[in-house]
């Protein structure tokens, strides 16, 4: 599957950002996929951010994220989302989807099968 990522940008402290993954080209069901997010900041390691289970049963977050993110998924578009609220410099950082055929929301990069070209995001302060 190709994805997509787009909505990145800059915004201030406190305010709120959705970035959004459009799958294409897969020829299998987009809801099967198990989705996720990561990010990686200037100067450090790719880290989980959120995921989804296949059929979107389960999400999970970082603890960074958790009361702030919200990922969710409109199979309809082949798209999932990130919206990001009370956003902190902290949260500056490329960020990446990713698909896995059948996957539950892992937080493990190594178990996704497909990567977005990343979308910037400018938290300032």
């Amino acid at each position: 599957v190709q994805l997509q990522a787009s909505g990145g940008g800059l915004v201030q402290a406190g305010g709120s950002l959705r970035l959004s993954c459009a799958a294409s080209a897969s020829g299998r069901t987009f809801s099967m996929y198990g989705m996720g997010w990561f990010r990686q900041a200037p100067g450090k390691e790719r880290e989980f951010v959120a995921a989804e289970d296949w059929g979107g049963d389960k999400t999970y977050y970082a603890d960074s994220g958790k009361g702030r993110f919200t990922i969710s998924r409109d199979n309809a578009k082949s798209t999932v989302y990130l919206q990001m609220n009370s956003m902190k410099p902290e949260d500056t950082a490329t960020y990446y989807c990713a698909a896995k055929w059948l996957g539950s929301g892992d937080v493990r990069e190594l178990m996704y099968d497909s990567w977005g070209q990343g979308t910037l995001v400018t938290v300032s302060s």
